[in-house]
């Protein structure tokens, strides 16, 4: 079975940990023994992950230069695809010792008319408590919003249209190559009048464009894998409950958190309803089980 999974950011580094190296590392040792479980078993996996974090550090990172000037959003999350996903398939590398592996940069492409542009809601970098966040976004000009009982930074996310790397991933693929690709989402890009090609300040959610890129591949399943065992009715309230099979026309990303979870469930509920295959949320530490249908959230068509 090929299955397509995407390691949220928060899996790969763990909400409110400092943003080391090592720490980052450490998470993807983790992970990439949960991935390794996974081909061990017999499936052939696509890796996506996100990059939140990452790149909200790096553009930190860049904005302390001394004239202030920094890169692009579109260049960073380049920048941290590359450097995430190095780190995976080394990791990868060091269980799987027999196999072929390739991280590749992807462009997805996205509308310059998209709404979202005047509508940020994707969290980056760290959590502030508010009166630091609304300190910061005075300082910075920057857009912010909660993230649970903390705040963060909120930048533009356009809906992914088309992943243009999708055919080299597929020939890889058929191969038999372990491929980690559409780090952050992708870079995002526009067309301009002549067809020539330009990056945007934006980031793509990493779980739509992992969706979209499982269904140009023709994938068997959709992983989702995330720092929570499932998707919760009422989450974060007394009477929550933990959803275990639901079918897509039953439920809607627009009922959850437009920067977390809702995303998630849109993701899955697309790929589901297109395909006819199954999508799954739950934590990473579940993969195995979540592919066999006893842990997590599975989402038929």
């Amino acid at each position: 079975m090929l299955i397509v999974v995407a390691l949220g950011g928060n899996a790969l580094l763990r909400r409110g940990e400092p943003m080391t190296a090592e720490n980052q590392r450490a998470n993807i040792v983790r992970a990439a023994a949960v991935l390794a479980k996974l081909v061990n078993t017999g499936h052939s996996i696509v890796v996506t992950h996100g990059n939140g974090p990452q790149v909200g550090l790096l553009a930190l990172q860049a904005a302390t230069t001394p004239d202030g000037r920094t890169f692009p959003l579109d260049v960073l999350g380049a920048e941290s695809a590359g450097m995430i996903g190095y780190v995976i398939e080394q990791e990868l590398g060091n269980l799987l010792k027999e196999r072929l592996f390739a991280t590749l940069l992807t462009q997805v492409k996205v509308a310059p008319q998209d709404p979202a542009f005047a509508h940020p809601t994707k969290p980056i970098g760290p959590v502030y408590d508010e009166a630091t966040a609304r300190r910061l976004a005075s300082e910075r000009d920057w857009q912010i919003a909660p993230d649970g009982d903390k705040w963060r930074r909120v930048v533009p996310s356009p809906k992914p249209l088309a992943i243009l790397e999708a055919s080299v991933i597929a020939f890889l693929v058929a191969r038999g190559v372990i491929v980690i690709c559409t780090g952050g989402g992708g870079v995002p890009v526009i067309a301009r009048e002549d067809g020539s090609l330009c990056g945007v300040e934006a980031v793509i959610d990493k779980d739509l464009a992992s969706a979209l890129l499982a269904r140009q591949l023709k994938a068997d399943m959709l992983l989702m894998l995330t720092d929570v065992d499932a998707v919760y009715e009422g989450y974060g309230t007394p009477g929550a409950r933990a959803l275990r099979q639901v079918r897509a026309t039953e439920i809607s990303g627009q009922d959850f958190a437009a920067g977390s979870m809702g995303p998630k469930i849109e993701a899955a509920v697309e790929f589901a309803q297109a395909t006819g295959n199954p999508s799954a949320i739950g934590q990473l530490k579940d993969a195995v089980e979540i592919v066999k249908g006893h842990r997590g959230t599975l989402f038929g068509p």
